[in-house]
């Protein structure tokens, strides 16, 4: 029986020693080999270390796509991948007995799970529950698969060795990974009172607003001294102008205006105040 050559994990998958790319023939002929790892390991060249980027992005796009239909586009699980790339050539020695793809999957593998753990999610979700719902996904997908059915919460528990509440929990975690948007339609097509999802989302009661405004205003102008709360009161609550208020206080339009500017300075400082308490 003939034997099957294992599918090198640096090639993406459906492509073998026959069907290989001009990128991947370029891969191949460049001499990403020990002695470049060496070199870079030496020098700390970035030249050499761009060279072992080059060479080894296939391997990053062959992982990234592992992680497809996860609910994050697979060009920024690239990028994500890549900077596990860099970790690994920077950290990678060359003088041991390992080949750099095996070295570098667990840490180009680390940081697109990190990536989904820490930066996917809409709502802030404990570690533990995100790593179980992303192990929940993956028994759901072997389970299918080996049972040709859906699995049950009991069978899924079964294989993540948790309680079923914990297993469930895990599973319904996967709502909170992108929330809808507000744009989303509600109701059938041929539904004639169909909307959309923020037509039946609560809103800020403007009067109410206002009213809390209105509230901490008369706080704060309680706070001034009897002229200067006149004088905000007459020009913004009456409207009169500097010179009408001038007249009526019977002083001058210069004064007016230090006044109105010493019991702004006074409001601001008195809000500033509460704000901080």
């Amino acid at each position: 029986m003939e034997r099957r050559k294992a599918a090198n994990p640096e090639e993406p998958e459906g492509s073998g020693p026959r069907r290989k790319t001009a990128k991947g023939r370029a891969a191949a002929r460049d001499p990403a080999t020990p002695e470049l790892f060496a070199e870079y390991q030496r020098t700390r060249d970035p030249k050499v270390r761009e060279r072992l980027i080059l060479a080894h992005t296939n391997l990053v796009h062959y992982l990234a796509r592992k992680f497809a239909n996860r609910g994050e586009p697979v060009e920024d699980l690239v990028q994500v991948g890549m900077i596990g790339l860099i970790n690994a050539i920077d950290r990678f020695d060359p003088t041991r007995n390992v080949r750099f793809a095996t070295y570098a999957t667990p840490t180009i593998v680390g940081e697109i799970r990190r990536y989904f753990r820490d930066r996917g999610w809409a709502v802030k979700v404990p570690r533990r529950l995100q790593e179980l719902n992303l192990a929940a996904n993956r028994e759901i997908d072997k389970l299918t698969h080996d049972l040709n059915r859906s699995p049950t919460v009991a069978e899924i528990a079964g294989r993540l060795h948790v309680s079923e509440g914990e297993a469930l929990e895990a599973m319904e975690l996967g709502s909170l990974y992108e929330l809808p948007s507000l744009d989303s339609a509600l109701g059938e097509d041929s539904d004639d009172t169909r909307g959309v999802l923020a037509d039946y989302v609560g809103r800020m009661d403007e009067e109410m607003e206002r009213f809390e405004h209105r509230a901490r205003l008369r706080d704060a102008l309680r706070s001034l001294p009897p002229r200067e709360r006149t004088i905000i009161e007459l020009r913004f609550f009456g409207n009169l102008s500097q010179m009408e208020v001038a007249k009526r206080m019977n002083i001058s339009q210069m004064h007016v205006s230090r006044l109105q500017h010493r019991a702004l300075a006074r409001l601001r400082d008195w809000v500033q105040k509460q704000d901080d308490a």
